[in-house]
């Protein structure tokens, strides 16, 4: 099946691409139901732009690099704010319904911003509804056709270039060629015990770059949110989000004892950068405290109204969020690295790209500013899908040669002991020791998977997470491995 280009995945970042490169001819794959199966709809903080009067680019700029330590890629920083406005208006009129107030959108604050610069939809369901709008698009788009339930397995190559994509569908086998090929799989969080991300985020995109021969980045930048409902028994995966804006809206972290701990350790208190904020959490934790986020004050009796996912999580849970605190423990929530790419979201392989958060342009830096996410898959998917709207296959029409061979799924076991490894060794707190017993783990992992195999795939994903981060822990400094490295928690 011949396209101008290909896209792999349907969550923010995808599907802003696909939009912007009308008239190029797009296919969008989706492993699931169409843009259901990523992380974008569980988005709950919102999109962050300078809108208001009193901010600017260049001070939401300043913001990133400071949650980034300084790590960042300053140019592709400038073009995320610069751009931040225009993408938050071109979605808009696209038909995603944002929270307004008698002075237009009604503008939030969250962690490490210096202003309120947040537009929201529906409280906390800013995802949910951007995904909404882009969806109906996308739909109606006769240049973009979506094929569901579609796993991509394998890159096609040909003459250095990644030029089409091998896939799983409902019928079986398929092949797509195109001359571009876009990865906007998402992130990792699948890869730990405790996550906010759907099952989905499993590192699939890393791996089919991997095996393409892609360059990949800042792989130990992992980022943990501090304030996910802390789960009732001994289960992992997927736990609800707490989100940032509860803190932003005055809701308070305490102990057992029922103690504000973040005061007596960051200017900001709640409001520091969620590293800080996930760090002194997990500190409580270790002491065998109970840590709860307290809104019942703050939110009180508006909560059902202003909060209505976390509403429905917590109630799910027998807890009444406006009565009563709820417990946390910080999860893996984001994926500063990724596939390394350019200004123009070209890999170090010809015809492959990458946007969203199994991309890395270095925006992030060490640490992702909150409501960055969602605006890096508006900006720089946009970008791309203009950038690929002149793509032409017609004249270049090849037979590809790709083993389209279903590699299967991740055996239970597997899965579980990526999981504890990865969380307990490469997680929020790492030191050299821990690293090498994952390696060693991992390694055990490798021998008995067999080749070309899913659980290989992932596998080798996690070694490559575990090797940067040791690479990084032995490269600098005590003062730099604690506040970069041992606990990317942003």
């Amino acid at each position: 099946m011949h396209y101008d280009v290909i896209v792999i995945g349907s969550g923010i970042a995808g599907l802003a691409c696909a939009l912007a490169a009308a008239p190029a001819r797009v296919a969008v794959l989706t492993r699931g139901a169409f843009g259901e199966d990523g992380a974008s709809r569980w988005a709950q903080g919102g999109i962050a732009a300078a809108l208001a009067p009193d901010d600017s680019p260049s001070l939401h700029a300043r913001d990133t690099l400071a949650a980034g330590a300084q790590l960042n890629d300053a140019n592709a920083v400038r073009r995320l704010t610069d751009g931040a406005p225009a993408a938050v208006h071109w979605l808009d009129r696209i038909g995603a319904a944002f929270d307004r107030d008698g002075a237009g959108y009604r503008l939030g604050r969250e962690a490490a911003h210096s202003r309120a610069r947040i537009v929201h939809a529906h409280g906390d369901a800013s995802g949910a509804e951007a995904m909404r709008a882009l969806r109906t698009a996308a739909r109606a788009a006769s240049h973009v056709d979506v094929f569901e339930h579609h796993r991509a397995v394998r890159l096609a190559t040909r003459d250095g270039g990644v030029r089409g994509v091998a896939a799983i569908g409902p019928d079986g086998a398929v092949v797509f060629a195109a001359n571009a090929v876009v990865l906007a799989t998402g992130g990792i969080g699948a890869l730990y015990r405790y996550t906010t991300n759907p099952a989905s985020a499993d590192a699939s995109g890393l791996a089919l770059a991997l095996d393409a021969g892609a360059a990949l980045s800042d792989l130990e930048f992992v980022q943990f949110h501090p304030t996910a409902l802390a789960p009732a028994g001994g289960e992992s995966g997927q736990l609800p989000l707490l989100t940032e804006a509860l803190r932003g809206a005055g809701a308070v972290l305490v102990n057992g004892a029922g103690r504000r701990f973040m005061p007596a350790l960051a200017r900001d208190a709640e409001l520091a950068p969620r590293d800080v904020v996930a760090r002194a959490v997990w500190a409580e934790l270790e002491r065998g405290e109970t840590v709860w986020l307290d809104a019942t004050r703050a939110v009180g009796a508006a909560f059902a109204q202003a909060f209505p996912t976390v509403y429905a999580s917590c109630r799910a849970r027998g807890i009444d969020p406006a009565r009563e605190p709820m417990p946390v423990v910080p999860a893996q929530h984001y994926h500063m690295g990724g596939v390394r790419t350019d200004a123009f979201a070209r890999t170090s392989v010809p015809g492959l790209y990458a946007v969203g958060e199994v991309a890395c342009s270095g925006v992030h830096g060490a640490n992702r500013l909150a409501s960055n996410s969602l605006l890096e898959g508006l900006v720089f998917g946009r970008a791309l899908g203009q950038r690929l709207a002149g793509v032409a296959s017609a004249a270049r029409r090849v037979d590809l040669d790709v083993d389209a061979a279903d590699p299967g799924e991740v055996p239970a076991d597997v899965d579980a002991a990526i999981r504890d490894t990865l969380w307990r060794h490469a997680g929020l707190v790492r030191d050299a020791h821990g690293l090498a017993l994952a390696a060693a783990r991992l390694r055990e992992l490798a021998r008995a998977a067999p080749p070309r195999s899913a659980a290989a795939a992932r596998i080798a994903v996690a070694q490559r997470i575990v090797e940067a981060a040791a690479r990084r822990t032995d490269s600098i400094g005590a003062h730099h491995r604690r506040d970069a490295v041992a606990a990317q928690a942003g």
